[in-house]
């Protein structure tokens, strides 16, 4: 397994983060425990989850679940860069929900709760809360790290302005502030590439991709329909865009039989490869899928390759970063 530094920062995590969406809910207990223990094993020690994920199994599910895995012991903790996440709703009153310190420090001690630990090494605003000032968010955090409770923030789903403001009040409060950004992205979406990708460079900020085989679009997703395999991707967000790209997905799947490389690799290796990009997350529901994905670290693409993958998957505008991308 290859690890980096994470943006700016001394932390060292694997080059795939294990993404736990699908624990406790698609994929049972027993299964989870599997994959984490498969990923510790492949060198895999980045772990990302979120406080309003497994909701099927009660608030904070999925760490709950995560917690009891830690509860097994044998150093598990220890060895785990461990990101969770808040924003989103964890009750039914107006205050258990957003980016306010209210609120932040309360999903943060039922965050450490569930997962068993006293810290969370990566603390994760799940989405940027336009109603709260970064002065309000930024006193939060700092309580947060002052306490030893979070070692590092991070922010998901935000534009490259809001990376870039919440940089100048952490700045001005003498703080370290966002040491990473989590975004949509991927050959289908790549949306980021204008000006969060950028900025989130230039802020040292490292790039950690979610959805990255975009709901299973890029898996071989016509191949599996057509051996009556069943397929996830179809049934959410994804089947619309099935629809609306089935000629570009046809040519991915084609390209990829033709270098004899299973689609999810080819997905993984072109993100691996991109500017800036520090570890795409995977979510997968086998520990086969585990183990299938560390393939992509080892496989590169040539020029050629690439070239036909922009021409199935275009950057948005003429390609590059903003302005450059609409105008000269």
């Amino acid at each position: 397994m290859e690890h980096t530094h994470l943006g700016r920062t001394g932390l060292v995590v694997s080059r795939l983060g294990l993404g736990t969406m699908n624990f406790g809910s698609h994929t049972s207990e027993p299964d989870s425990h599997a994959i984490m223990d498969s990923a510790l094993d492949l060198g895999i020690n980045f772990f990302d989850t979120a406080d309003i994920y497994g909701r099927k199994s009660g608030p904070g599910g999925t760490e709950a679940l995560i917690g009891r895995w830690f509860g097994h012991g044998g150093g598990r903790r220890d060895k785990v860069v461990l990101a969770t996440k808040v924003y989103g709703k964890t009750g039914d009153w107006p205050n258990d929900r957003g980016l306010s310190a209210r609120h932040i420090i309360k999903a943060c001690d039922a965050s450490l709760g569930r997962l068993g630990t006293d810290w969370i090494d990566v603390y994760q605003m799940h989405h940027v809360d336009r109603s709260t000032p970064w002065d309000e968010i930024w006193e939060a955090m700092a309580t947060l790290v002052a306490q030893g409770k979070v070692r590092y923030v991070g922010s998901c789903n935000f534009a490259g302005w809001h990376l870039t403001a919440a940089q100048a009040v952490a700045r001005e409060r003498h703080l370290l502030g966002l040491v990473s950004e989590q975004c949509l992205y991927n050959l289908f979406a790549r949306y980021v590439e204008l000006e969060v990708v950028p900025a989130a460079s230039a802020l040292g900020l490292g790039v950690l991709p979610w959805s990255p085989l975009h709901g299973g679009l890029l898996s071989g997703v016509r191949r599996r329909r057509a051996e009556g395999s069943t397929v996830r991707s179809t049934g959410a967000r994804a089947a619309d865009d099935l629809r609306r790209g089935a000629r570009a997905i046809a040519g991915y799947e084609k390209l990829c039989a033709e270098l004899g490389q299973d689609p999810s690799v080819v997905a993984l290796a072109w993100l691996l490869g991109r500017p800036g990009v520090t570890a795409p997350i995977i979510g997968p529901r086998t520990a086969e899928q585990l183990t299938a994905s560390t393939a992509a670290l080892t496989y590169e693409l040539d020029d050629a390759v690439t070239a036909r993958l922009d021409e199935l998957f275009p950057p948005p505008g003429k390609g590059g970063p903003a302005p450059e991308a609409w105008a000269w």
